[in-house]
Parts: C-alpha cells; sequence; structure tokens
C-alpha cells in the first residue's frame, strides 16, 4: 500500500504573533513555526498502518524554514520518502495554491491513501484535505480517529458528540483527513534522528507558479477591539432582577 502524508508548518501560537507593515498578514521576520499538530497526527496514523499491512509512507511538504528537519524526525518515526517542494510558500499561499501544488506532487506517486491533518489553526479558505481530494478525483472524508485497510477499502473511524462511534467504509484511492491517530504520535530521540539524517535524502520538486485563485484576499488583520465594557449590577436579589427587567425593556426584548 502506498501511503503520502502531505505536511506543513504553522505558527507556534505559544509566541506573540504580530501584523506586518501591511496590516493584511502577519509577521513572519522572527515567527517561530512548528509541525501542525493534525499533520502529526496524520503522519502517526500512515506508520500504523504501514506497520499493520505493509507498505511505504512518502511525506510531502513545501519549503520553510526548519522543514528539513520536520522531514528527517517522519524518517526517523519510519517514512520511507520525503519530498520537499521549493517554491514561493514562505511568502505565504494560500490553502488553494497549496492543494494545487501537492496534487501535482502527489498524482505521479499512485497513491492508495493520502492523509492529511484536518485542518490547521491558520486556515482562511478551508482545509487543506478536501481542496486536494478534489484536484485529485478522489473521495474525502474528514475529522478521522483511525484507520484500518483491508482489500482495497478503509475503515474510518469518527467521533461524534454525545460518544457516539461512526465507521465509514471508503473505496481506495481516498483522501483522509486526520484529527487523531489510532495512538498518540511517537517522540524520537534527537540523536536517531541525527543518524538518520546521514542516510535520508530530501528529494526536492520545483512548485512552479503558484496559483492562488479561489482564495479569499485579506484587506485587513488586526488585534480585537475593544468594545463597551460590562455594566456590574449591584444590590440585593430583588433590586438586580428590577435593573434587569428595566435593561432588557430599554433594549426593546421585554
Amino acid at each position: 500500500m502506498n501511503i503520502v502524508v502531505p505536511v506543513r508548518l504553522v505558527p507556534d501560537l505559544v509566541e506573540e504573533l504580530e501584523i506586518d507593515e501591511s496590516g493584511t498578514a502577519l509577521d513572519t521576520t522572527w515567527l517561530r513555526l512548528i509541525i501542525n499538530e493534525f499533520d502529526d497526527h496524520a503522519i502517526e496514523q500512515a506508520i500504523l498502518l504501514k506497520e499493520d499491512s505493509g507498505g511505504q509512507v512518502m511525506i510531502v511538504a513545501p519549503d520553510a524554514e526548519g522543514i528539513d528537519d520536520v522531514l528527517f524526525a517522519a524518517a526517523a518515526k519510519g517514512a520511507d520518502g520525503l519530498i520537499k517542494l521549493t517554491g514561493a510558500f514562505e511568502e505565504g499561499v494560500n490553502n488553494h495554491a497549496l492543494a494545487r501544488a501537492l496534487a501535482t506532487a502527489v498524482t505521479p506517486l499512485q497513491p492508495d491513501l493520502v492523509l492529511t491533518g484536518v485542518q490547521g489553526h491558520n486556515d482562511l479558505d478551508g482545509p487543506v484535505g478536501p481542496l486536494l481530494a478534489a484536484y485529485l478525483n478522489m473521495p474525502y472524508v474528514g475529522y478521522v480517529a483511525g484507520v484500518t485497510v483491508s482489500d482495497g477499502k478503509a475503515i474510518v473511524r469518527k467521533e461524534y458528540p454525545g460518544g457516539l462511534i461512526a465507521e465509514m467504509e471508503v473505496t481506495l484511492p481516498a483522501v483522509l483527513g486526520i484529527q487523531a491517530a489510532a495512538e498518540p504520535p511517537r517522540y524520537v530521540a534527537i540523536s536517531k534522528i541525527r543518524q538518520v539524517m546521514k542516510s535520508a535524502a530530501i528529494e526536492e520538486q520545483d512548485a512552479a507558479e503558484l496559483d492562488t485563485s479561489g482564495g479569499p484576499v485579506v484587506s485587513r488583520l488586526f488585534q480585537p477591539e475593544v468594545g463597551e465594557r460590562a455594566t456590574m449590577i449591584e444590590g440585593d436579589e430583588e433590586e438586580i432582577a428590577a435593573k434587569l427587567i428595566e435593561i432588557f425593556k430599554e433594549a426593546g426584548v421585554l
């Protein structure tokens, strides 16, 4: 089985985010990037499937500062191939452009299964998974929390509110948006990653011109603006109740 996992870096929300001079994007000068959490789960799910059913796992990622470390870490976990897409990614691209670039790179790999993170916290034009599935002409199931494969089909597990669990059968090839792997992403020691760096190779592919059509145009990016402050009502229960009724009447809701 041939499994492809597209991954990407996203801003670390632990760090303070600043807006650049244009007022339409984040200032990336000192911005710290980390692997998208859901993409990390997609890698783990792919490795679990490989260990259970055999096959190979290919990791595909757009170029960004620090992406080589992420790719080598994936190889240390058990990935068989690493592909880095080069192009104007560091300038920032929307998910439409990213999905088109990924589709061009993924198609020649002829995957049986494509596992993406279900979403990224900086998505503005929808998650990558459904867009990629459309460009690959494959079915898509999102918010997956476990996958098994048998006889050319994938059984995907989805969790719903109220503790409900659903299982869906999808004919391969397919794209799945992983919310959580069947097991937490495994830890790999730095020493193992450094060892892998000596033997694993990252294949670079030119993404050529990025087509951003279909995505949103950001006209303004800003910190939340302070509105009216809350009004504190003092008094006993009857006085507070009377004041609330008065406020509701003034607002026209009573």
